[in-house]
């Protein structure tokens, strides 16, 4: 047998090799028989982070207390019954000579009282507004986090697919150098290629080992943040549905801009706190006004614990009712200061709503680009695909004729490499941008 005819018998045994090793890699019945691992979809990674989240669990329990203090202060405008039971011990029976009224040494007293508030410069009214008012900001607070939940699930999603199309390419990539490391050392072996052919194969295959090492720590990372999220055992495998198809950016940039301002709900949760830093400049006003108060008492007295009188207890039931209004019309200026504090938090807050408003254009925009950047360099890239791919079939073929060298391989199997890792960096970026400018505008996106 001639040496160019031992060179093509070994040649064709490496590709064989090669393909069947691509069959077991990419067949499902290459995979572990066991009980079959759990298959998320999108919309289920979703549902089960929403589920399963403890901040959002910590925002609906900020619910429920905003919608407790609601309803302490409801309790404000309502009456207070109260009753107090009282003992007194005199040190002698004391009898007055002029008017012969007797005080018994020992005297037991049992009241009763209704207090009704009637007026305390407004101050119960804007409390129960202003815990109105953290009731609805509670509420808001809470779908802010549901809308970063689902932001994140769906980078957590794709972040994953990403860095299994990646690995998927760099494993490939090894076979590939690893099957044309063997031809480069056959070719070597029988004196029909320099030292320096092989060196180079070695090399390049030493390096794709490395960059899928990194690959595979990349994935593993990906994972673990996923299971974190959807708080499952760190571990657990991950079995995820692709999503390989893409929808566009159909409008222009304004139009996102207009929806994320009437949207976004930062800038209703700035307005809702500038309403209450408005009840607390009203309540630091409330001073301003007397406070007045109806109060209903009843009473028994007693010279016994039953209170049912006794000597020297003239009139053991009575009862009276009394208006008590009270002002504290000067106390060094403590009430003034109060409602410039209060006025200099009212600004504040509505500067702060301008603040949000220019950050989120900004937040607006820096997603809009980034997704029309990776929707641009995914059209760019899918045509170079099957370039490549071509590309790196010529120079295979060159190269077993021996009319092109290992270098021409390599260099087309780099560019193949990397063709395919951009063309899967920008479809995924698209979608977690996609994502990134749909929570910018407070709102879901249904791929």
């Amino acid at each position: 047998m001639s040496i160019k005819n031992k060179v093509k018998n070994i040649i064709a045994a490496h590709l064989v090799f090669l393909f069947v090793s691509g069959i077991l890699f990419f067949s499902p019945g290459a995979a572990d028989s066991g009980e079959p691992a759990e298959v998320f979809t999108l919309e289920k990674t979703i549902q089960t982070a929403v589920k399963n989240n403890i901040e959002l669990k910590r925002a609906k329990e900020d619910i429920n207390a905003a919608a407790a203090s609601k309803n302490a202060s409801r309790a404000n405008f309502l009456p207070v019954f109260n009753a107090s039971y009282q003992y007194k011990h005199n040190y002698e029976e004391i009898t007055s000579p002029l008017f012969g009224i007797t005080t018994p040494e020992d005297e037991y007293l049992f009241a009763t009282s209704i207090t009704q508030p009637l007026f305390a410069g407004f101050s119960i009214i804007n409390r129960y507004k202003l815990a109105g008012l953290g009731l609805d900001a509670a509420g808001l607070n809470e779908k802010l986090t549901r809308f970063d939940i689902i932001y994140r699930a769906n980078k957590a999603y794709f972040s994953v697919l990403k860095a299994l199309k990646i690995e998927e390419v760099l494993l490939e990539t090894v076979t590939q150098l690893s099957a044309h490391e063997n031809v480069a050392k056959t070719f070597y072996e029988v004196g029909m290629t320099p030292l320096n052919d092989l060196l180079k194969s070695q090399v390049e295959l030493a390096n794709s080992r490395q960059e899928l090492t990194i690959a595979k720590n990349n994935l593993e990372y990906a994972k673990s943040d996923f299971n974190t999220l959807l708080r499952r055992p760190i571990n657990s495998s991950v079995d995820l549905v692709d999503i390989l198809n893409y929808v566009p950016l159909t409008n222009e940039l304004d139009y996102y801009l207009e929806l994320a301002q009437k949207n976004r709900l930062e800038i209703k949760l700035a307005d809702l706190q500038i309403e209450m830093a408005e009840k607390e400049l009203a309540l630091a006003k409330k001073d301003y006004f007397p406070t007045v108060t109806l109060i209903g008492t009843r009473y028994q007295r007693g010279t016994d614990w039953d209170v049912t009188g006794g000597d020297g207890i003239s009139d053991p039931n009575s009862w009276n009712v009394s208006a008590i209004a009270s002002w504290n019309f000067w106390e060094w200026g403590k009430t003034c200061f109060g409602a410039k504090e209060k006025k200099s938090r009212l600004y504040q807050a509505t500067l702060k709503k301008e603040e949000i408003a220019d950050k989120i254009s900004l937040e607006v925009k820096q997603s809009f680009l980034k997704t029309k950047e990776s929707e641009s360099n995914i059209i760019t890239v899918q045509k170079a695909i099957d370039q490549a791919k071509e590309n790196l079939r010529i120079s295979q073929e060159r190269y077993k004729e021996q009319i092109a060298t290992s270098t021409d391989v390599l260099d087309a199997q780099t560019l193949l490499s990397r063709t395919m890792t951009n063309y899967y960096n920008a479809l995924y970026d698209f979608k977690i941008s996609k994502a990134s400018l749909y929570r910018a505008m407070s709102m879901e996106l249904a791929e």
